[in-house]
């Protein structure tokens, strides 16, 4: 175990960080990891496995809170994962090639993130309009299906969607998010686990559960203490732009 810290010691640390980022907006941080794990050499689909157990960890935390504070509207947010799910599964037992994935993934981050941050208005609990709820099965089966493909729970697709229609407040869509990338990180990794080239390391992957979720229960405490609702805003946005550009770079250079 000693030598597992020695010998992956940035790992953990980058890992605490990007779960205390992504869980102060709603996030599992599942892009992220990612991307500092394609920086080690392991295998892509090992990569795809890790990354969605720890988003598992890190968002879990954040549901039970969100439930607490009874921040889900449930008709708007069951609808989204209705078809998402088997989706999520689908995609996460599909193959997909390393290169198109991270050029793929950085140009809709990016794009998502400038739509994001131009976009200053934040809609209220007065003006905020009911969803069909075939267009929120529609969303959230799209989305799900990219993001099994990919490894993620989707939340970083789904919070700048949501933004953009102006589906509800910025701590409800937070909260969707959530759980959104909670039921399709399980199906996902179901779907993976499913699947004959699966592989894991499961004592690294262990080490770094625990890292993400003490760094994700200690972001979630910061965004409800620090972040209103356009800040939350703002670094959903930041985020995402780094996120996608990290993605880009590491797919070009």
């Amino acid at each position: 175990m000693a030598e597992l810290f020695i010998n992956h010691w940035y790992l953990i640390i980058f890992f605490f960080v990007i779960a205390l980022l992504y869980s102060s907006v709603g996030f599992g941080g599942g892009s992220s990891y990612l991307a500092v794990l394609a920086l080690t050499g392991m295998a892509f689909s090992q990569i795809r496995a890790t990354s969605l157990l720890c988003n598992i960890v890190v968002v879990s935390g954040n549901v039970l809170l969100y439930m607490k504070l009874e921040r889900y509207p449930w008709r708007k947010v069951l609808p989204l994962v209705i078809f998402s799910v088997p989706l999520a599964f689908l995609g996460g037992y599909l193959r997909i090639k390393e290169t198109a994935f991270f050029v793929l993934l950085g140009c809709t981050l990016l794009l998502a993130a400038i739509i994001m941050w131009k976009s200053q208005r934040v809609i209220s609990n007065e003006d905020q309009k009911e969803m069909d709820i075939s267009k929120n099965a529609l969303y959230g089966g799209g989305i799900g299906f990219i993001s099994g493909i990919v490894g993620i729970g989707g939340g970083i697709f789904l919070a700048p969607f949501l933004h953009l229609i102006n589906w509800d407040t910025p701590r409800k869509i937070a909260a969707t998010a959530s759980f959104f990338i909670l039921v399709n990180s399980v199906s996902g990794f179901i779907g993976q686990y499913s699947n004959p080239d699966f592989q894991i390391d499961w004592l690294l992957t262990l080490c770094l559960l625990v890292t993400v979720f003490f760094g994700g229960i200690l972001g979630n405490k910061l965004s409800n203490k620090l972040l209103g609702p356009i800040k939350l805003k703002k670094a959903t946005a930041i985020l995402i732009a780094f996120v996608s550009l990290r993605l880009l770079w590491k797919s070009f250079f």
